[in-house]
């Protein structure tokens, strides 16, 4: 049995040692394996905050990072609020106003991308017929603009980012009155086209799908669509990311936090079945669903210099009562998460445009602040690319249960990727919410603790001969 912090062949000396905190577990999984030592370091999350499981920047992100510019980021949202408005039953055929009109600018920008990617960036149109319900009265057809670059690697492992481009105004159903839309959600939509334009040059070891999805205003249908799609076609989603309202770190009452991007992540899964729910309770599961897991990922990545950024993980699917783009993508079983800025100014959101006062009501791009969203478009940025890099997460990870006992046997299946490097266990006290230890493993399949199942969380990540690492799999029963 090895214990904590110990190479995978050596053996534990008793459950006291087994007990005693890791120091630089990080580095010692990465020398265990032979990883270079330049990634081998852990990651600092916030002034004076060390967390185990962080993965620094490389060189290679950092200059992606860098290439995300205000400036697009500006003249995209500008764009997209000359529209007028961007509602789902606007015209879709006036070349200047309205939803089609941004529809054909979408394709038109993502194209332009794409000619730089070599053929490995393609762009589509996926529009369908919405049936009549309660925020469309007649069939309407809608269409999401898709730009998705082939993973050079494994490429049936798929990550996904959105922004919608439907806008609204005070009545959901007003499609002829002005609605800019420039938070809501033209700074998502920015972030995205921003995005693809910067992956375009480059080779991403998995796929990546930038979506510019429609229908959100209107009951979450382009991205309804989406997610049925993918689903299915049985593919391997292994994360998804909404931006959301990511334009403005302003408040209603003037305050700023300029600086931190909230991060909504469910607990229990939506997709969550009778049987599975009950696995859940008996093993005290409800803060590990693989959306926990994402996010907790997104910090480890992206909370560093690199982004300048705080993610500030929020324990809820999404805001109180309130739903986005993820959601249909949690109730096809997919791990999903939504970012958007840290305090909503609802004078600048779902409003007319007008002056009641003095006071300017409605979304316009003067309300935004474009060096914060380039911000947010490093964090997805950072997030995206350690994620198509990195290892799949692990899959069949379990917990042996076939006798009791105070040590732990884990099992999961090797990964497919060509240059795995092998494995590293997680654990945590049930009280804590990150990941707070790294015991690194070895190029295996099983390993056992000398730690009891009752008392901590366990967990199991991948990682690779670049020393990135997977997000981490959270261990079910097994008989």
């Amino acid at each position: 049995m090895t214990q904590p912090g110990e190479n995978a062949g050596s053996r534990s000396n008793g459950r006291g040692a087994a007990r005693r905190t890791v120091l630089g577990a990080a580095t010692v999984g990465a020398a265990a394996l032979g990883l270079p030592s330049a990634v081998a370091g852990t990651a600092q999350s916030g002034p004076g905050r060390h967390r185990p499981t962080g993965q620094p920047p490389s060189p290679e992100l950092r200059a992606l990072l860098r290439e995300i510019s205000p400036r697009r980021i500006e003249a995209t949202v500008r764009k997209l609020a000359s529209f007028g408005t961007r509602h789902t039953l606007s015209s879709q055929e006036d070349p200047v106003r309205g939803v089609g009109a941004a529809r054909d600018w979408l394709l038109a920008e993502l194209r332009r991308s794409a000619r730089v990617s070599g053929g490995r960036m393609t762009v589509e149109l996926q529009s369908f017929i919405q049936q009549p319900g309660p925020r469309v009265p007649v069939p309407t057809r809608i269409t999401n603009v898709v730009a998705t670059i082939r993973g050079s690697v494994t490429p049936d492992r798929i990550y996904v980012v959105s922004g919608h481009y439907d806008t609204r105004c005070s009545d959901p159903m007003n499609a002829s009155g002005d609605a800019p839309g420039a938070d809501d959600d033209a700074s998502g939509v920015a972030v995205v086209l921003e995005l693809a334009r910067v992956f375009a040059t480059r080779r991403p070891a998995a796929t990546v799908v930038f979506a510019a999805v429609a229908g959100e205003e209107q009951g979450l249908c382009g991205s309804g669509h989406m997610a049925k799609t993918f689903h299915g076609q049985q593919a391997d989603i292994q994360a998804m990311f909404t931006n959301d309202i990511v334009g403005s770190p302003t408040a209603e009452d003037g305050s700023r936090d300029p600086y931190t991007i909230r991060l909504f992540a469910e607990g229990v899964p939506t997709s969550e079945t009778p049987e599975q729910a009950e696995v859940r309770r008996s093993v005290g599961g409800e803060n590990d669903s693989p959306s926990r897991q994402l996010a907790r990922f997104v910090r480890d990545t992206a909370e560093n210099d690199a982004t300048g950024m705080r993610v500030r993980v929020i324990y809820r699917r999404d805001r109180y009562l309130r739903s986005g783009d993820h959601i249909p993508f949690l109730q096809q079983g997919y791990p999903a998460a939504r970012f958007t800025e840290p305090a909503e100014n609802y004078v600048h959101q779902h409003q007319d445009v007008r002056m009641v006062d003095g006071k300017q009501y409605g979304d316009l791009p003067e309300f935004c602040d474009f060096g914060f969203i380039a911000r947010v478009a490093r964090v997805n940025g950072a997030a995206l690319w350690s994620l198509a890099q990195a290892p799949g997460t692990p899959r069949g990870a379990k917990i042996r249960t076939t006798a009791l006992g105070n040590s732990t046997e884990l099992v999961w299946e090797r990964g497919p990727e060509p240059d795995l490097a092998g494995y590293e266990v997680v654990w945590r006290e049930t009280t804590e919410s990150e990941w707070t230890h790294v015991i690194p493993a070895g190029n295996v399949t099983r390993h056992t603790v000398d730690m009891s199942k009752d008392n901590v969380f366990f967990g199991i990540r991948a990682l690779n001969r670049s020393g990135l690492r997977s997000p981490v799999a959270f261990p079910a029963p097994q008989a």
